[in-house]
Protein backbone atom coordinates (compact mmCIF):
# COMPACT_ATOMS: atom_id res chain seq x y z
CA UNK A 1 0.00 0.00 0.00
CA UNK A 2 0.81 3.69 -1.13
CA UNK A 3 0.15 7.29 -0.10
CA UNK A 4 -0.56 8.49 -3.32
CA UNK A 5 -2.76 11.88 -5.19
CA UNK A 6 -4.90 11.89 -7.61
CA UNK A 7 -7.05 14.68 -9.43
CA UNK A 8 -10.95 14.33 -9.73
CA UNK A 9 -13.06 16.65 -11.39
CA UNK A 10 -16.71 17.69 -10.75
CA UNK A 11 -18.33 17.36 -13.65
CA UNK A 12 -21.02 20.59 -14.97
CA UNK A 13 -23.63 18.25 -14.37
CA UNK A 14 -23.25 17.49 -10.47
CA UNK A 15 -21.75 21.32 -9.68
CA UNK A 16 -25.08 22.90 -11.37
CA UNK A 17 -27.42 20.60 -10.06
CA UNK A 18 -26.03 21.01 -6.44
CA UNK A 19 -24.34 17.67 -5.61
CA UNK A 20 -20.48 19.18 -4.91
CA UNK A 21 -21.28 19.02 -1.14
CA UNK A 22 -22.51 15.29 -1.55
CA UNK A 23 -19.34 14.47 -3.21
CA UNK A 24 -16.89 16.12 -1.13
CA UNK A 25 -18.86 14.48 1.71
CA UNK A 26 -17.94 10.93 0.19
CA UNK A 27 -14.60 11.76 -0.06
CA UNK A 28 -14.14 12.90 3.27
CA UNK A 29 -15.50 9.99 4.45
CA UNK A 30 -13.79 7.76 2.54
CA UNK A 31 -10.26 9.07 4.16
CA UNK A 32 -8.67 10.66 1.25
CA UNK A 33 -7.34 13.88 2.30
CA UNK A 34 -7.93 16.86 0.27
CA UNK A 35 -4.99 18.61 -1.04
CA UNK A 36 -6.40 21.40 -3.31
CA UNK A 37 -9.52 22.36 -4.79
CA UNK A 38 -10.12 24.91 -7.60
CA UNK A 39 -13.25 25.75 -9.23
CA UNK A 40 -12.79 26.58 -12.77
CA UNK A 41 -14.72 27.54 -15.96
CA UNK A 42 -13.33 24.94 -18.96
CA UNK A 43 -12.56 26.44 -22.29
CA UNK A 44 -12.45 25.00 -25.84
CA UNK A 45 -8.73 25.49 -25.63
CA UNK A 46 -8.13 24.00 -22.08
CA UNK A 47 -10.64 21.01 -23.25
CA UNK A 48 -8.23 20.15 -26.44
CA UNK A 49 -5.20 20.41 -24.37
CA UNK A 50 -6.40 18.14 -21.33
CA UNK A 51 -8.13 15.89 -23.85
CA UNK A 52 -5.84 15.67 -26.07
CA UNK A 53 -5.64 11.89 -26.76
CA UNK A 54 -9.58 12.05 -27.45
CA UNK A 55 -9.73 14.79 -30.15
CA UNK A 56 -10.89 13.54 -33.31
CA UNK A 57 -12.52 10.55 -32.13
CA UNK A 58 -16.50 10.65 -32.70
CA UNK A 59 -17.92 11.15 -29.09
CA UNK A 60 -15.23 14.18 -28.37
CA UNK A 61 -17.68 17.69 -29.65
CA UNK A 62 -19.80 16.07 -27.23
CA UNK A 63 -17.40 15.89 -24.18
CA UNK A 64 -16.17 19.24 -25.36
CA UNK A 65 -19.54 20.77 -25.09
CA UNK A 66 -20.71 19.02 -21.56
CA UNK A 67 -17.31 20.05 -19.96
CA UNK A 68 -17.82 23.71 -20.71
CA UNK A 69 -21.61 24.03 -20.15
CA UNK A 70 -21.09 25.28 -16.95
CA UNK A 71 -18.10 25.78 -13.67
CA UNK A 72 -16.35 22.47 -12.43
CA UNK A 73 -15.17 21.60 -9.46
CA UNK A 74 -10.43 20.73 -9.55
CA UNK A 75 -9.34 18.29 -7.07
CA UNK A 76 -6.13 16.92 -5.75
CA UNK A 77 -6.96 13.93 -3.26
CA UNK A 78 -4.35 11.70 -1.27
CA UNK A 79 -4.27 8.57 0.38
CA UNK A 80 -3.52 5.29 0.78
CA UNK A 81 -4.17 3.93 -3.24
CA UNK A 82 -5.85 7.06 -3.97
CA UNK A 83 -6.16 6.01 -7.47
CA UNK A 84 -8.03 2.87 -6.99
CA UNK A 85 -9.77 4.20 -4.21
CA UNK A 86 -11.61 6.77 -6.15
CA UNK A 87 -12.10 5.13 -9.10
CA UNK A 88 -14.33 2.70 -6.66
CA UNK A 89 -16.08 5.49 -5.25
CA UNK A 90 -16.53 7.20 -8.48
CA UNK A 91 -18.05 3.53 -9.93
CA UNK A 92 -17.89 2.40 -13.47
CA UNK A 93 -17.70 5.00 -16.48
CA UNK A 94 -21.40 4.20 -17.68
CA UNK A 95 -24.01 4.91 -14.75
CA UNK A 96 -26.13 2.46 -15.88
CA UNK A 97 -23.40 -0.21 -14.95
CA UNK A 98 -22.08 1.42 -12.04
CA UNK A 99 -22.37 -0.42 -8.48
CA UNK A 100 -25.27 0.90 -6.70
CA UNK A 101 -24.41 3.60 -4.25
CA UNK A 102 -21.02 5.03 -6.54
CA UNK A 103 -21.33 8.54 -6.95
CA UNK A 104 -22.08 7.98 -10.84
CA UNK A 105 -24.55 5.59 -10.17
CA UNK A 106 -26.19 8.54 -7.92
CA UNK A 107 -25.21 11.53 -9.90
CA UNK A 108 -24.37 10.45 -13.49
CA UNK A 109 -26.83 10.70 -16.54
CA UNK A 110 -24.68 8.64 -19.17
CA UNK A 111 -21.41 8.03 -20.09
CA UNK A 112 -20.00 11.48 -20.65
CA UNK A 113 -22.12 13.05 -18.23
CA UNK A 114 -21.19 11.14 -15.37
CA UNK A 115 -20.45 13.38 -12.84
CA UNK A 116 -16.99 12.57 -11.78
CA UNK A 117 -13.20 12.13 -13.18
CA UNK A 118 -10.40 10.49 -11.82
CA UNK A 119 -7.06 9.81 -13.20
CA UNK A 120 -6.37 6.04 -13.82
CA UNK A 121 -2.97 5.29 -13.37
CA UNK A 122 0.06 7.58 -11.41
CA UNK A 123 1.43 8.53 -15.08
CA UNK A 124 -2.03 10.12 -15.70
CA UNK A 125 -2.70 11.44 -12.33
CA UNK A 126 0.98 13.48 -12.27
CA UNK A 127 -0.23 14.63 -15.52
CA UNK A 128 -3.63 15.99 -14.68
CA UNK A 129 -2.49 17.30 -11.71
CA UNK A 130 0.32 19.19 -13.41
CA UNK A 131 -2.30 20.47 -16.06
CA UNK A 132 -4.46 21.89 -13.42
CA UNK A 133 -2.46 22.91 -10.30
CA UNK A 134 0.83 23.99 -10.14
CA UNK A 135 3.04 22.49 -7.00
CA UNK A 136 2.08 26.09 -5.05
CA UNK A 137 -1.58 25.50 -5.46
CA UNK A 138 -1.27 22.06 -3.11
CA UNK A 139 -0.78 21.43 0.16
Amino acid sequence: MSNERTFAIIKPNAVLAGRVGQILSEIERSALTLRGMRLARLTPEICKEFYQEHVGKAFYPTLEAFMVEGPVVLLCLEGENAIVRWRDIMGATDPAKAAEGTLRARFGESITRNATHGSDSPASAQRELGFFFGAYDLV
